[in-house]
């Protein structure tokens, strides 16, 4: 798949769900068909999460034609080459690093780098990223992503932090093109039954939230 057919797939799903946190690899494969039975068919699993490596190359080669899997927490060039060395189909940054952007390229996977002010998501445009991850979102709220695609309106951006059914509404109306969600899916504690149900439940909300605002 092409960097533009990764991104135009990521863009109709909508929501990147976030796994990061202490889980066995059979723990991670259970989350993953947890979020996929709830309609969410893109997984960010951060590198500073156990058995990541493991996890990416298990999804990709049991779900690959379900889900989009990509690797989070990507914060170094070495970073982008263990990622899709272990299947990553694309991969995410807390921060704008131009060595990681220029090592993604040669790799020829898509690149989504996190920014927080204006400067850093021009920058990223100009070192070839025209979507960029807002992180961290809640901190300045919908209005701040208002304000930024003002006269940014030629990046897209994708909210990470805060995003939940009260407010995907209001980022979406603000301009995202798609979500990052974390700890309002993926909880980092025992993965019971039980919370694995939560979570399919927490998904199909989601789900209908993001419906509802795109309708």
């Amino acid at each position: 798949m092409t960097i533009q057919e990764t991104k135009s797939q990521l863009y109709a799903n909508g929501l990147i769900s976030i796994i990061r946190g202490k889980f066995s690899l059979a723990e991670i494969i259970a989350i993953s068909e947890a979020l996929l039975a709830g309609g969410v068919k893109v997984i960010e699993i951060t590198l500073n999460t156990t058995n990541v490596l493991e996890g990416i190359a298990a999804l990709q080669k049991e779900y690959g034609d379900e889900l989009q899997i990509g690797a989070g927490t990507v914060r170094t060039a070495e970073d982008v080459v263990k990622a899709v060395d272990a299947g990553a189909s694309f991969v995410i940054a807390p921060c704008l690093d131009i060595p990681s952007i220029e090592e993604a390229k040669k790799q020829d996977v898509l690149m989504l780098p996190g920014i927080f002010t204006a400067s850093e998501a021009q920058t990223a445009y100009v070192a070839g990223c025209e979507t960029v991850k807002l992180f961290p979102a809640n901190a300045m709220g919908p209005s701040y992503l208002k304000a930024l695609r003002a006269p940014l309106d030629h990046i897209d951006f994708i909210p990470t932090g805060g995003v939940d059914p009260t407010t995907i509404m209001d980022f979406h109306k603000a301009g995202a093109v798609a979500f990052g969600i974390g700890s309002y899916l993926v909880k980092n504690n025992e993965v019971t039954q039980d919370e694995l149900s939560a979570l399919t439940q927490r998904a199909e909300k989601l789900q209908s939230a993001l419906k509802e605002a795109r309708a």
